[in-house]
Formats: C-alpha cells, sequence, structure tokens
C-alpha cells in the first residue's frame, strides 16, 4: 500500500481529510494546502499547539486609524463575546469555508460600518460568496441585537462600538492566520475562545466612542 497522497511513500495514518492512508510527510506538507482537515483531526490538533501566530507589522495592519484599547475591550466584552460568537457560527454554517473568506466578511462589515460613520449608508458585500454569505449573517445578527435592544428600552449600539469590535476581530485574524490556503487556525480560535451560545446583550454596559 502507498501514501494516497504522494504515491510514493508507505502509508502511517489515516487522514479524513482525503479518507485514506497517508504518510507522515505528506500530512505535514499538505495539511491545510491541498487537504481540507476536519478541525477535529488528532493530527490537526496536535499540529496547532506548535504553530506560532503571525507577527504583525504594526505598519502593515489595516484599519490603523481605529483605536481599539484596552479600555474599549473591557468595556464591550459582551458585544466581543457576541459578534465573535455569531462569527463562528455563521462560518461553520458555511461549507468549505477558511480563514481567508471569514476575514474577507469581516473586512466588507468594516467597510460598511465606516461608510455609516460619515453619515453614509452603503453596504459593500463581498462577491465570493461564502464571504458574502458570512456578511450577510453578521448583519442579520446585528439588526436582531439592535431590535432587542429597542424593545427593552437598553442603550442602543453606536456604529463607532461595531467597527472598533470588528477591526479588534480582523486584527485576531491576522495574528492567528497560518497562511495556509485552506487553514482555518483562526476559526479553531474562535471555538476555543467564543463558543456558540444563545446569549442577550441587553441589558448592554455604557458604550464609549472608539
Amino acid at each position: 500500500m502507498k501514501c494516497q497522497i504522494c504515491g510514493t511513500r508507505k502509508p502511517r495514518r489515516h487522514c479524513p481529510g482525503v479518507n485514506g492512508e497517508i504518510c507522515s510527510i505528506c500530512c505535514g506538507n499538505e495539511r491545510e494546502v491541498s487537504v481540507s482537515c476536519p478541525l477535529d483531526c488528532p493530527y490537526l490538533v496536535e499540529a496547532r499547539l506548535h504553530e506560532k501566530p503571525h507577527e504583525l507589522n504594526p505598519d502593515e495592519v489595516p484599519n490603523r486609524d481605529v483605536h481599539v484599547t484596552e479600555e474599549f475591550l473591557r468595556e464591550h466584552e459582551p458585544l466581543v463575546v457576541f459578534l465573535a460568537s455569531h462569527l463562528l457560527e455563521a462560518s461553520l454554517a458555511s461549507s468549505g469555508v477558511v480563514d481567508s473568506d471569514v476575514r474577507e466578511a469581516l473586512q466588507s462589515l468594516i467597510r460598511t460600518y465606516r461608510t455609516l460613520q460619515s453619515g453614509l449608508y452603503y453596504e459593500t458585500r463581498p462577491t465570493n460568496l461564502i464571504a458574502a454569505g458570512i456578511h450577510e449573517r453578521i448583519q442579520e445578527a446585528i439588526d436582531g441585537l439592535r431590535k432587542e435592544l429597542a424593545e427593552k428600552n437598553a442603550m442602543p449600539l453606536r456604529d463607532a462600538e461595531l467597527l472598533g469590535t470588528l477591526v479588534f476581530l480582523e486584527r485576531i485574524e491576522l495574528h492567528e492566520n497560518n497562511g495556509r490556503p485552506r487553514g482555518r487556525a483562526f476559526i479553531d480560535y474562535l471555538r476555543a475562545y467564543f463558543p456558540i451560545a444563545e446569549q442577550s446583550l441587553a441589558p448592554v454596559s455604557p458604550l464609549i466612542q472608539v
């Protein structure tokens, strides 16, 4: 029997991504490159433990004019959890999704809330259908939250705090992304820190400008 990927070496492990036996070298080289690995694959889980987060160059970080401070994150922790949980839910509901799709959805949402900050309303959606689907699900979650807050006479959400939270999630994605074409390290990060849960933000803590 030969490795199902290279066809030359002896297989050493079962790969659920190709539903066949592969060698350890191909597992390491093709993991999240040519193979779409299930998030619960034990070899992927083990590999995650040894991945180093991407070091961001401060000069290359997008949306640097949006200042997301520790104070902002403390004040808006419920909003961060809400959006991150819904981002995870939308990602897992999208067949074939990878980190770059999620990043593209975040970028389009950020552009939308930037225009709202300027007093205009222009919703930009990705041409990537997977990213567009995630964008739509997050917008629906935000609209639902606004309605819930209004019904409970709670303080409404401001576009500035939504923008700041989305930029924060974008920066996490850039930090966690492992650069592999089929990588889902950021989605794994969301699974670890922001489990999906039905939760309400009302009443919301006093909100601050970004």
